[in-house]
């Protein structure tokens, strides 16, 4: 299949060579263009403009980093079109982001009054897996649109949850899963400062703990980084954590549901930013946390 893919970041570089490995025809764009000339050695074809990447492509994939830019990519800069105006009638947006519900809910409405599909499918992984094709992907849009996209992300994970037809919901979806990652690493960088500071070894702690009172990939992963204080580079930014930390505080606020831990978060990110912290890996809030605890954490 012809497919586009905008935004060639840590996750959508190794997502879109996955797509590529699988034989696609892949039509590749980012803003800066440097970030695109592995993918076309590997096969893909190097687009010079957003429109180009939509061009013939019955699919479209943006992995951006926030609203903002999705709302650049999507409505054309610099007098350039966008997908909106590029993508053709029945062809199909898929905004793998984290992105607000409510842009969500926007794009949703204004692709279908143009003729076009659009599928909310976020993703949950490192760049790691996003090498290994070991995401997990929630996805959420009309149900003809997700036939035609669930091989495509098949490609790019190891597990595609279809969640029903409304693109926010899946959205949702992956910015509470986000503030429960967010609210492990507050509890381990805790819980490790205090283990740190009366001689104790995190890294024996999180044997102990993560295999007896639970079982967890995202507490190894991220225990394993906080305990080795690894936060760079990054393989999701402290200040794209905040971002998202932010958004489920609007989503709530919305709902009117009180989420006391997700405004701690933010005040504590927004202290790690702060202290300039904000390109290192977003499990960096524990290095936050041991100088608070007076350890040095560099």
């Amino acid at each position: 299949m012809r497919v586009g893919f905008i935004g060639l970041g840590t996750m959508g570089q190794p997502m879109a060579r996955n797509l590529v490995k699988a034989g696609h025809e892949v039509h590749v764009w980012n803003r800066t263009t440097a970030r695109a000339k592995p993918l076309v050695s590997a096969g893909a074809k190097l687009a010079r403009t957003v429109a180009q990447a939509c061009e013939d492509a019955a699919v479209v994939f943006t992995m951006v980093a926030d609203d903002a830019a999705l709302i650049d990519v999507v409505s054309g800069a610099d007098d350039q079109p966008g997908i909106a105006e590029a993508l053709g009638e029945g062809d199909v947006h898929v905004s793998l982001s984290s992105i607000s519900t409510e842009l969500s809910a926007r794009l949703d409405e204004a692709h279908r009054d143009d003729g076009q599909h659009f599928v909310a499918a976020p993703v949950f992984g490192r760049p790691e897996a996003a090498e290994a094709a070991k995401l997990t992907i929630v996805a959420a849009g009309e149900d003809a649109a997700l036939a035609r996209v669930q091989p495509l992300l098949e490609v790019m994970s190891q597990k595609v949850f279809l969640i029903g037809s409304d693109p926010p919901a899946a959205n949702l979806v992956k910015l509470t899963g986000n503030f429960l990652i967010a609210s492990m690493t507050e509890a381990l960088a805790e819980a490790f400062a205090l283990l740190r500071k009366k001689g104790f070894d995190p890294k024996q702690f999180l044997e102990i703990v993560n295999g007896t009172l639970f079982r967890s990939p995202i507490y190894e992963s991220y225990g394993t980084r906080i305990a080795e204080r690894q936060y760079s580079p990054a393989g999701f930014k402290l200040s794209l954590g905040l971002k998202d930390v932010r958004l489920v505080l609007n989503a709530a606020d919305r709902a009117t549901v009180p989420l006391p831990l997700a405004s701690l978060l933010r005040d504590r990110l927004v202290s790690a930013m702060a202290r300039g912290k904000g390109d290192l890996d977003w499990s960096a809030l524990a290095q936050l946390i041991a100088e608070d605890a007076g350890l040095v954490d560099r």
